[in-house]
C-alpha cells in the first residue's frame, strides 16, 4: 500500500487526468488540451469533483443520530476531506481506498471499506465506487459523485448551454430549506417535454436542482456547438444540477441518497434513501463521463 500526497497523473492517448489522494478526487481532466473539469477558485467553490460518503447532502444541524447519540457530520460526509491510500496504479487507472479509523469513528462508528477506481481512456473518465462492510452489523450509507464541469465548455459562449436528459423528467424539484434540508414544497423548473433544460444562472439562485428518483440515468451537458459531456450513471437514482450564478462551472451530480428532510430527527439508518449494507457484503456504483467532440466551433 502506497500513501501519497501528490496527485496521480493518468494518461490515455489524447486524454490526461489528475486524481488527488485527498478525497480520491479528480482535480483535472482534459482531452486534446480541452479542459473539461473546472479550475478551482475558492471564491466560488473550493473543490473540483469530490466523492461523497457516508452521507450525501446536509444533515440536520450538521449532525446525525446513531444508536441514540448525536454525532457531527459535514455536508456530503467526511470522505471529501479524507486521505485515501493508493492501492493500485497504472498509466491509465488508479484505485484508492479509505477504511475506518479513529478519525472516522467519532462521527460514524462503523467498520467500512470505501474503494474508488478511476479509469481514463481516450474520450472518457470512468469511476467504480465500491462500499464494503467488514463489520458485524448493517452499514447505513450513501455515496455520490460531484464533478464541476467547465461552464462555458470548450470555449463556447456561456449562453446556449443545456442539459438533455435521456428521458422526460418532472418539471419541478424540491425547495431546499434553510440548512440544506429538503422540504415538501416544490418549485417549477423550465424543463421541456423532451427532457431539455436550457441553462441560465437564474436556475441556481435558489440552490440546487435535485431530481430525486429521476427517470434518466444518462444526461448530456451540451455547449450548443455539438460538443458535450455525457454523464452515464446507471447505479445512481438521483440527479442534481448545481452552480452559483456567474460561476464558471456546472456540477452534474450523481447521488444514491440525499439530505435530511425538514424536521427529521431519526436515526441515520432511518434517513430517507439511505442504504443498508449487510455484514460481509459489498456493492459497486458505476459512472462514466464521456467527452463528445462533435464538430466543434
Amino acid at each position: 500500500m502506497v500513501i501519497s500526497a501528490d496527485p496521480i497523473l493518468l494518461e490515455s492517448g489524447p486524454a490526461h487526468a489528475a486524481i488527488s489522494p485527498r478525497g480520491a478526487e479528480p482535480v483535472a481532466w482534459r482531452v486534446r488540451d480541452v479542459p473539461l473539469l473546472w479550475t478551482v477558485d475558492p471564491a466560488w467553490w473550493a473543490r473540483t469533483a469530490p466523492v461523497l460518503f457516508p452521507v450525501v447532502g446536509w444533515s440536520r444541524d450538521g449532525h446525525v443520530r446513531i444508536d441514540g447519540v448525536r454525532r457531527p457530520m459535514p455536508v456530503h460526509g467526511f470522505a471529501p476531506a479524507a486521505g485515501f491510500d493508493v492501492v493500485e496504479q497504472a498509466a491509465d487507472r488508479v484505485r484508492l481506498e479509505l477504511t475506518d479509523g479513529p478519525a472516522t469513528r467519532a462521527s460514524y462508528p462503523f467498520r467500512f471499506r470505501l474503494s474508488v477506481e478511476w479509469h481514463l481512456s481516450a474520450d472518457r473518465l470512468a469511476a467504480v465506487v465500491t462500499v464494503g462492510n467488514p463489520g458485524n452489523r448493517p452499514l447505513p450509507f450513501a455515496v455520490g459523485l460531484h464533478p464541476g464541469f467547465c461552464w462555458p465548455l470548450a470555449g463556447a459562449p456561456r449562453a446556449g448551454h443545456r442539459v438533455r436528459f435521456a428521458r422526460p423528467e418532472r418539471a419541478e424539484v424540491p425547495v431546499i430549506a434553510p440548512g440544506g434540508l429538503f422540504s415538501d414544497r416544490r418549485r417549477p423548473v423550465p424543463i421541456a417535454a423532451d427532457g431539455v433544460l436550457e441553462l441560465d444562472d437564474r436556475l441556481f439562485a435558489s440552490e440546487a436542482l435535485c431530481f430525486l428518483d429521476a427517470a434518466s440515468r444518462r444526461m448530456r451537458y451540451e455547449n450548443g456547438r455539438g460538443q458535450a459531456i455525457i454523464v452515464d450513471a446507471p447505479d445512481f437514482p438521483h440527479v442534481v444540477l448545481w452552480s452559483r450564478p456567474g460561476a464558471p462551472f456546472l456540477s452534474v451530480e450523481s447521488w444514491t441518497g440525499h439530505g435530511d428532510p425538514e424536521g427529521f430527527a431519526g436515526e441515520l439508518c432511518e434517513r430517507p434513501s439511505i442504504r443498508l449494507l449487510a455484514p460481509g457484503a459489498s456493492v459497486h456504483h458505476r459512472a462514466c463521463w464521456l467527452w463528445e467532440e462533435g464538430s466543434g466551433p
